[in-house]
Parts: C-alpha cells; structure tokens; sequence
C-alpha cells in the first residue's frame, strides 16, 4: 500500500462519515483523489462512483419519510433525476479535461458558498409559509440540481433541500426525500460513467468500501458530534480548497 492510498482510506473513513452526519463528503475524497495523482475530471468521476454506494444505503434508510411535493409525484421526481443526472455525466464526458480543470475552482467555491449558505445562513422555513415554487418550478428545480449533480455533485444535498422545502415539503420528509433522488441522479450518472469511461477500479472499491464503514460509524456517532463544528470544518475546507485550485490554475 502506497502512501496515497492511505490517505484515500482515511479521506473515504472521514467522508462516508461526513455524509452521514452533515453532508460535503465529496469535499474530502476530491482533494485526495487528486493527491493520489488523479486530473481533475478523473477525480470527479472516480468520487461519484465510490461514493454511490453510500448514497444508496442512506436512502434506504429514512425510506419510510420520502414523499412526493407540489403535486409532483415521487415517480416523477425519481425520472427527473435519472435524465438529469445522466445529461450532467454526458455533458461531463463531453468537456475536455483541460477546460474542466479550468472550472472546478469556480465549482468547488459555488459548492462551498452552497453549502455555507445552507448549515448557517438559510433561516428555517415556518410551518404555515405558502410554498415559494409552483410545481413547474419545482420540476425544473429538481432537473437542474440533477444535472448539475451528474456534472459536479457538491451541494446538491443543500441545493435539494432549499427547492423541496420551497415547494412545501416538511423539512424532515425533505432531507429522507433528497438522500432518495440523489441517489437516482448518482445512479443514471454512475452507470454513464461505467459504459463511457476507463478507471480504476481498485481506487474506486477502496475509497468505496471506506467510505460505507465511515458512513456507518458516522451513524453511530450522529449524536455525539458537535454537527455545527463539522459544518464550519467542511466550509473551511471547501474554502481552503478553492483557494488552492484558483492558485494551481
């Protein structure tokens, strides 16, 4: 075992469990990926595909909370989100790595003010406020997040739960609901990345395997960590990390 692949295990432990307790766990096995030596779009690939499985387990199990909002079904939200994230892992496929490095610092920053915006300043959402978006809305909402979610995935947890308590979800069936959808938009994009792309598929069941064990020690630990301080040290190093991408560019 080489040193790089230490530090995947130990970023896969961290992130599984970082999804586990407050999201952001593609913020920790992305810059190890690319310390292991990975190019940028290499490296958004080879997360999407480890971290699937955890995606899949966490929606089972909040599956008796998942609902359908605004008149849309959940079959509907579950299509939205396979084609979106598909069309997201195309477009992916289709964008030259040169141009994709170029990118990921605004991502990574977009990711970040995301999910800063949504752990500290997003203010919770009255019980009796009318839905903000009309069920149009909150389809194109949700077909956007899914692309953008087969392209890049960072946020898409926040970015989620801002559009279905928007549309007049509890925030309870909202969270239950998201960990569901993207889990469809990791699977239409992960099965894209399978057919189209060569990778390594050890690196791919090592940070995997790692990050379902830190997904389940995350859950036996959810109510002894201080869920705020993993918020602002997920920011920081979503910050850190933009910073260093707009200097390594």
């Amino acid at each position: 075992m080489t040193p790089s692949h230490g530090v995947l295990i130990l970023a896969a432990l961290w992130a599984g469990a970082q999804n586990a307790l407050a999201g952001g766990g593609s913020f920790i096995t992305f810059p190890a990926l690319l310390y292991a030596g990975l190019d940028p779009r290499a490296a958004n690939i080879t997360s999407s595909i480890a971290l699937f499985p955890g995606q899949v387990t966490t929606s089972l199990a909040g599956r008796n909370l998942i609902e359908g909002v605004a008149g849309l079904s959940i079959r509907l939200l579950i299509v939205l989100s396979l084609i979106g994230g598909a069309a997201g892992a195309i477009l992916l496929l289709e964008t030259p790595v040169s141009v994709f490095t170029h990118l990921v610092p605004y991502l990574v920053l977009f990711a970040t003010v995301v999910f800063a915006w949504g752990s500290f300043l997003r203010g919770p959402r009255a019980p009796d406020a009318p839905p903000q978006l009309t069920p149009r809305s909150a389809a194109i909402a949700q077909f956007l997040i899914a692309v953008y979610g087969g392209y890049f995935g960072g946020g898409i947890g926040i970015l989620m739960l801002a559009a279905l308590t928007a549309a007049g979800m509890a925030v309870r069936h909202a969270g239950a609901t998201k960990n569901l959808l993207a889990s469809m938009m990791g699977a239409s994009s992960v099965a894209v990345f399978v057919v189209e792309t060569r990778f390594d598929w050890r690196i791919v069941v090592m940070v995997g395997t790692a990050a379902i064990v830190g997904g389940q020690l995350g859950v036996l630990i959810l109510r002894r960590v201080n869920e705020t301080a993993l918020r602002v040290g997920i920011t920081a190093i979503g910050a850190a990390l933009s910073i260093g991408l707009f200097i390594r560019t």
